[in-house]
């Protein structure tokens, strides 16, 4: 379906995601609408559950620093990895995907992000964290969970929740490179998530770990809101990435690749330049994030050489995007400038979690990508892939009006014929 008009909306439902409250309502009228859909039945009818959790934990935000947080247990036995890995989710369908996580009831237990030693509670949430594989859990709620579905655009959907009375673990074992590094306690934050990641440890564990303390001095260890744990694995990795990705030779070629998943399209345009990077979301009308716009919503934040200084406006997505390109571009030893594209189309009916922009880019760079031997090229092969004609996405992009209008130092130099 085509648009006549496509601009940057008026509603900031696009750029926000339920998460900055741009709006200035206390809470996503979008998400409300969802919850009230959902909550009309719950997923247990006790005040007891026992599972095999994941593993996986939750830690809250509101409230900081005194926040709640807990296991994720489904009313299920056996092997439930696949609930809490992402990595595992490509080519699932959005039905999928909710259906198996709407199961995970979450446990909260309010505690300080700092001083939570000694609470027996909080002592078997780290615990569940730490584990390699899905760790036998029973739960005690003060009521039967009830309520809201968590949905957020950074964090993968699970159910209901209630405050914990009782919380107990079976027995479990730790993932043995994360308990080194929980360990280690001089060891800081920013180099155990690389040594993990560079071990070949899975980021949704890194972030899980992340989240619950497991990580830096000892003395200044604290339990890390789930959302912004995820961004900050995220940008801890790539940044490091990005350090050797600018050591590398220039590609000499332009690259197109490209992949659909959950009615996203994803266009990866990669450029003979010295590193920069923007990532481009246009989000439909009928969307999640544009749902009664008459245009395209459009938003992208960018970095070059030198990187940027703030919190990306179009959220964590950004950094998780970041990842995946530095992982190719490291693996080639090879540098670019990056662009990716991203249409949101109305199949794309919820948000899943910023895994989804990870694990899409990373399925995009893993084809064989097409080559051109000129931006003119390349983008006139995206403009037939992509329904937002390419002059639009060139106008909300700076990295391609930067290399669309830079100078080369050949532009002012006039070659004489020497006899």
């Amino acid at each position: 379906m085509k648009f006549p008009v496509f601009s940057k909306s008026e509603t900031l439902c696009a750029l926000c995601k339920g998460s900055k409250l741009l709006c200035g309502k206390d809470r996503c009228p979008i998400l409300v609408k969802i919850y009230s859909q959902m909550k009309s039945k719950p997923l247990i009818d006790s005040r007891f559950i026992d599972g095999s959790s994941p593993p996986g934990v939750f830690v809250g935000r509101y409230g900081y620093p005194k926040v709640f947080v807990g296991p994720l247990i489904p009313p299920v036995r056996g092997d439930t990895s696949i609930y809490d890995t992402p990595e595992l989710w490509l080519g699932k369908s959005i039905d999928d995907i909710t259906n198996f996580r709407f199961q995970l009831v979450r446990g909260m237990h309010e505690t300080n992000v700092k001083k939570f030693h000694g609470d027996k509670m909080v002592e078997k949430t780290i615990e569940i964290a730490l584990a390699d594989n899905p760790t036998f859990a029973e739960a005690e709620f003060n009521k039967k969970p009830y309520g809201k579905i968590v949905l957020h655009s950074e964090v993968q959907p699970f159910g209901p929740s209630a405050k914990l009375v009782k919380f107990d673990i079976g027995n479990y074992k730790y993932n043995q490179k994360i308990e080194k590094a929980y360990y280690d306690t001089d060891l800081k934050a920013a180099n155990a998530v690389n040594l993990l990641y560079k071990n070949g440890i899975l980021i949704s564990k890194i972030q899980k770990a992340f989240s619950v303390g497991a990580f830096g001095i000892g003395k200044n260890r604290r339990f890390v809101p789930t959302r912004w744990s995820i961004t900050a694995v995220d940008d801890t990795v790539s940044k490091n990435l990005i350090q050797y990705t600018k050591n590398n030779p220039i590609i000499n070629e332009f690259r197109v690749y490209e992949y659909t998943h959950l009615d996203n399209r994803w266009l990866v345009l990669m450029l003979p330049r010295e590193w920069c990077y923007e990532l481009i979301e246009a989000w439909y009308p009928k969307t999640l994030w544009n749902p009664d716009g008459q245009d395209v919503s459009i938003y992208s934040s960018h970095e070059f050489y030198d990187g940027r200084k703030y919190y990306a406006e179009i959220g964590g997505c950004y950094y998780a995007a970041r990842v995946a390109t530095n992982e190719l571009l490291n693996k080639e030893r090879k540098q670019a400038g990056v662009v990716i594209l991203r249409e949101a189309h109305p199949g794309y009916i919820m948000p899943v979690g910023v895994w989804n922009v990870r694990e899409s880019v990373r399925a995009a760079l893993k084809t064989k990508p097409l080559r051109f031997v000129s931006l003119n090229d390349s983008l006139n092969y995206i403009s037939k892939k992509l329904a937002i004609p390419i002059k639009t996405w060139i106008s909300n992009s700076e990295v391609l009006k930067n290399t669309l209008n830079q100078k080369k130092i050949t532009d002012f130099i006039k070659i004489k014929n020497y006899k």
